[in-house]
């Protein structure tokens, strides 16, 4: 039984600002990754008045056994004003860096991707000086799908890759190690100036070797960003932690990753994609 270590736990931040983040998405109908993925970063993000919206529902049609978020069977259409209501959220927040993220929506048929691009459309009218980051599903490999998010032009695209190519039958069953790649990839080809960014997570079964080789391909499909951090089983019927990966390990990736050339590396046990999103764009 693995027993989680002392640097896994976080002191709790508190503000006034955390019950006024909370108020605005529930005054607007939104839904963050934040409190869906039962993040341990929630209350420090919300202190600083940031926070990672989640776009397209709350019912994810995927079956990732690391992922707490709510899986199941849509038949909901997106709705029509989040486009609107993120925007809103953003400007009242005065956010200069914003996340926008989704859940997994398999049943439409460009996965969301116009959805997606309409919420950077309405973020860029009103709040223009905000940086906009968006972390996205696969879309099932549809180019046409990820060209309206390039051709909307964020910042930032972020996919993770969650984990290194041997896991993912067990870790992420219904996508796929190149298929990810590769939409990293064509966010190069496509718009050199987007920043592709990437994530994944430690703790699962991997092996150095594999994770050196996970960095590498990476790198190799263009990827700008990288975030490392320690996996946190949501639940016993979660796929389990294998390991709590020591510091002085993430600080050895971090290394390596700097020394393969990505332009930003995150690497610690607390680190997730979205953590000082904006702390490492403007950096």
């Amino acid at each position: 039984m693995n027993i989680k270590p002392d640097w896994l736990r976080k002191r709790i931040t508190y503000n006034a600002s955390v019950e006024e983040v909370a108020r605005m998405l529930r005054k607007l109908d939104l839904h963050s990754v934040c409190e869906e993925a039962n993040c341990p970063n929630l209350m420090e993000c919300f202190s600083k008045k940031t926070a990672t919206f989640m776009i397209l529902g709350r019912v994810c049609t995927r079956n990732c056994t690391f992922c707490n978020v709510t899986r199941g069977m849509v038949t909901a259409a997106p709705d029509a004003d989040e486009p609107d209501h993120v925007a809103e959220a953003v400007a009242e927040l005065g956010l200069k860096h914003v996340v926008i993220t989704s859940v997994t929506r398999d049943d439409l048929p460009d996965g969301g991707a116009s959805h997606f691009a309409r919420v950077i459309g309405k973020v860029r009218r009103l709040a223009p000086d905000t940086a906009i980051e968006v972390l996205i599903p696969d879309f099932q490999g549809d180019r046409d799908a990820l060209l309206k998010i390039i051709e909307a032009k964020p910042d930032v695209i972020n996919h993770n890759v969650e984990t290194i190519k041997r896991l993912y039958p067990a870790v992420r069953p219904q996508a796929d190690y190149e298929r990810s790649l590769l939409l990293l990839k064509r966010v190069k080809e496509y718009n050199a100036a987007i920043y592709a960014k990437s994530g994944f997570m430690l703790g699962l079964g991997e092996k150095p070797k594999e994770v050196a080789e996970l960095l590498r391909d990476l790198r190799k499909n263009g990827c700008d960003i990288v975030t490392i951090g320690q996996y946190l089983a949501p639940s016993a019927k979660h796929h389990p932690v294998v390991e709590y990966v020591p510091l002085e390990e993430f600080a050895r990736y971090k290394t390596l990753a700097e020394g393969m050339g990505f332009k930003h590396v995150a690497s610690a046990p607390l680190v997730r994609s979205s953590y000082q999103a904006g702390e490492a764009f403007s950096k």
